[in-house]
């Protein structure tokens, strides 16, 4: 039995992400079936995890030819995608606001980011990979123009929490927070955040036992 997409465990949500990347690139390379222990090889991972991961969305493969690639993509799609989309706006366009804008472009068919907000008049009138830069001052009328529902911040810290709050405000749903600022955000809102200094200690850790 299939469970609900709001009852998987985050860890699972981020790895099923990660299982359709990857096979993506199997099935452009030619491959059509995959065996767990394939798949837990390229996110070193065991295999019993990505069994386990799969029997969470109802998926199971054959003894001799392990999961069909396709048919696994399709269903990570239906798990993780809507049928309509949803759009995106990217708060902040500096260098990690354009990097995210250019690296995502053409990405996802279901996820768009469809327009930046900046302060800065150099910025505002510009089109960035395809994504026009309003005045920050337009925010919760574009947003609610172009019913976006995503927001990504990439603001520096200082005005992190009064931008999330102005998202909120505008009808934002969920928000990926990579300013180094921890938010606070109603329980309606799903928060991201994503912390590279933390990341980068933590990678500096394991190096250090080596060493």
């Amino acid at each position: 039995m299939k469970m609900s997409h709001r009852s998987l465990p985050d860890k699972t949500i981020e790895r099923l992400s990660q299982y359709r990347r990857n096979l993506l690139i199997c099935l452009s390379q030619g491959k059509h079936h995959i065996f767990s222990h394939e798949i837990a090889l390229i996110h070193h991972i065991t295999p019993v995890q990505v069994r386990r991961d799969l029997m969470l969305i109802g998926y199971s493969g054959t003894l001799r030819k392990g999961y069909d690639v396709k048919e696994l993509i399709d269903l990570i799609g239906l798990i993780l995608d809507t049928e309509e989309g949803l759009k995106v706006a990217i708060v902040g366009i500096g260098n990690l606001g354009r990097s995210l804008i250019g690296y995502f472009s053409g990405k996802r068919s279901k996820l768009n980011i469809v327009a930046g907000f900046d302060n800065n008049p150099d910025k505002i009138g510009k089109i960035y990979a395809g994504v026009h830069c309003y005045s920050s001052e337009r925010m919760q009328e574009i947003i609610v123009e172009e019913e976006i529902s995503i927001a990504i911040i990439t603001v520096p810290a200082d005005n992190a929490a009064i931008v999330a709050e102005r998202l909120v405000m505008a009808g934002i749903k969920g928000i990926l927070n990579f300013s180094p600022k921890p938010l606070n955000v109603p329980p309606h809102v799903y928060l991201e955040e994503i912390d590279m200094i933390t990341s980068l200690e933590k990678v500096a850790y394991y190096v250090k036992k080596q060493l």
